[in-house]
């Protein structure tokens, strides 16, 4: 395996772990009181996970890299139809959810989707314009439950089931495409 550098991350937790980050650096999370040996043993025996891992990262930040960015004037235009689909969507579904908001922001976001304030406001990434359908009504979903539980427990998740029943669908395809559709607006380098 090439030399790589490690950073070895401690704190109060039991166990290893080893994860790679989307730009290829890898960290280990490990307990304060675990001995150099014993984080070398554990990195040796997933060599070869942690080379696949980094492969797979690096392949994904090539195809992100060659993702054409939106000009300014094609941000704004996005902004605008996130605007509108998001403002009818949040109408429609805060009925059904018997739930008032505040003002609707949608903002160009380099690590969210949405958000909702403790005041009800709402912010939505202009990016959801380029999503499915389902996914922006996700997103608008989920902000509009934190009006009923301004956490992500398991009565917030059952809110979110309630109005979407396939929810976790469409977080996974955020969660396999959000970093294409962010490389629009915060080009890979």
């Amino acid at each position: 395996m090439e030399e790589i550098s490690v950073t070895i991350k401690r704190s109060r937790r039991r166990t290893l772990s080893v994860e790679v980050q989307k730009d290829g650096s890898v960290i280990v999370r490990a307990p304060r009181k675990a001995r150099q040996e014993v984080i070398r043993d554990f990195l040796e025996v997933r060599k070869e996970w942690i080379a696949s891992a980094r492969h797979r990262v690096m392949q994904e930040r090539e195809q992100l890299a060659a993702v054409v960015p939106l000009d300014e004037t094609e941000v704004e235009a996005l902004k605008e139809r996130a605007r509108e689909a998001v403002t009818a969507r949040a109408a429609y579904y805060a009925a059904q959810l018997g739930v008032d908001y505040g003002r609707i922001a949608i903002r160009r976001q380099k690590t969210r989707w949405g958000s909702c304030s403790a005041k009800g406001n709402l912010n939505f990434n202009c990016l959801l314009a380029l999503a499915p359908q389902k996914v922006l009504d996700y997103v608008v979903i989920h902000e509009l439950c934190h009006r009923l539980e301004m956490n992500h427990s398991d009565a917030f998740w059952a809110h979110v089931e309630k109005m979407m029943p396939d929810y976790k669908a469409q977080r996974a395809w955020l969660k396999e495409n959000g970093d294409a559709l962010m490389a629009k607006i915060y080009p890979v380098t």
